[in-house]
């Protein structure tokens, strides 16, 4: 664990069980991990890089109180990890010149979160000097970007008034939609989606935007979320949309071709696998297999399974686009590539006999050890 000199009144701090959970978990591996703290403000963070192989790490900063954990500093070290080790994968096949990395900060967002916080946390991410670059995750946005890019210069993901690019969802739904191209494509020969049904489960900003593109391509389709008001919403502004009364209802559809979980993560699970009709799963949320052994039951079940990673990676393409002056067009260019790499990946998976989320960490993976080779060998 590096300490790279903490700023004036600021400690950093490592607690009882870290460097086991670090080295000895199956998330190991990292390259270097803050346990960071300022007594002034209330800040415990932590920040993780896994990998910086193919360049600055880049990830978002999450804000949670992990409140139903007896340790929840131990739960946001391993959460971090997780998410950093996620950040590499998602940033190599995205082709971005960044490793990955990913920042939490304990506690509850709407009790502690005050700008004096944000600033010093700020203070902790530019004294890595560039090997870490920030942005936007659960219980950040971008206001909080604009307070911390006031003591770091490696911020991205802020305001349009700040220079930056602000609300990254409209490429993240415009990704996960060329993975649902990819997925027919691969399916049924033809990436139109006209005609088909599809399922969107959770219609925040992504699952909201998603769904517009869904309507305009000439699909039909079907939302659920556990906020009315989102849904109501969604039916608002597509009154051609149906809305079914919950997850369960959706995934258990007649007639389903596609499946989009674009909430929380962990809804690939023994429990719902198994109720799926749809032939495709490809949404925006996060983390959706519960366990690595789900990808195996999808692909038992003939279900297409676009990893999570790689279809939603159009938000940290923005993000990564406003390191060098954001540029919209050029953005959403790169993000458009998203359906030829799922095509990719899906081919790999049927000609090597694994599930596609197999073939995704197969191919991450040798793009990141190909960068550190020539690394080692160019020193």
């Amino acid at each position: 664990m590096t300490d790279v000199g903490a700023a004036p009144g600021v400690e950093r701090t490592a607690r009882p069980g870290a460097l086991e959970t670090l080295f000895h978990s199956d998330q190991g591996g990292h390259e270097e991990v803050l346990l960071c703290q300022d007594r002034t403000t209330g800040l415990k963070a932590v920040i993780a890089l896994h990998s910086t192989a193919l360049g600055p790490a880049l990830g978002g900063t999450r804000f949670h109180a992990y409140a139903g954990e007896a340790r929840p500093e131990e739960a946001a070290l391993r959460d971090a990890l997780n998410l950093a080790r996620g950040m590499s994968y998602k940033n190599a096949l995205a082709g971005l010149p960044h490793g990955g990395g990913k920042a939490v900060i304990i506690g509850d967002p709407d009790r502690i979160k005050t700008e004096e916080l944000l600033l010093a946390y700020g203070r902790f991410v530019d004294g890595l000097g560039g090997r870490y670059v920030t942005a936007c995750d659960v219980g950040t946005y971008v206001g909080d970007m604009d307070v911390v890019a006031r003591t770091c210069r490696w911020t991205t993901g802020r305001s349009p008034e700040a220079g930056g690019a602000g609300d990254s969802s409209v490429l993240t739904a415009f990704g996960v939609y060329q993975g649902m191209r990819a997925g027919a494509a691969h399916r049924w020969g033809s990436p139109e989606l006209t005609g088909r049904t599809v399922g969107v489960a959770g219609v925040g900003k992504v699952g909201h935007l998603l769904t517009g593109l869904l309507v305009e391509a000439g699909a039909r389709v079907l939302v659920t979320d556990v906020r009315p008001g989102a849904v109501a919403q969604v039916l608002a502004a597509h009154p051609q949309v149906t809305a079914v009364p919950t997850t369960e209802a959706l995934i258990t559809a007649e007639g389903l071709d596609i499946y989009a979980p674009c909430a929380l993560g962990g809804a690939l699970s023994d429990t719902t696998v198994p109720l799926l009709t749809a032939d495709i799963v490809c949404g925006a949320a996060n983390n959706q297999l519960s366990r690595p052994g789900v990808a195996k039951d999808l692909a038992e079940r003939g279900i297409l399974y676009a990893p999570d990673y790689v279809v939603n990676s159009g938000g940290v393409i923005q993000v990564a686009d406003e390191l060098h002056g954001f540029d919209f067009a050029r953005a959403k260019a790169k993000a458009a590539k998203i359906y030829e790499t799922a095509l990719e990946i899906f081919g790999h998976a049927a000609a090597e006999g694994v599930p596609p989320a197999v073939a995704a960490d197969r191919i991450a993976e040798r793009r990141m050890a190909q960068a550190a080779n020539a690394e080692r060998a160019y020193a």
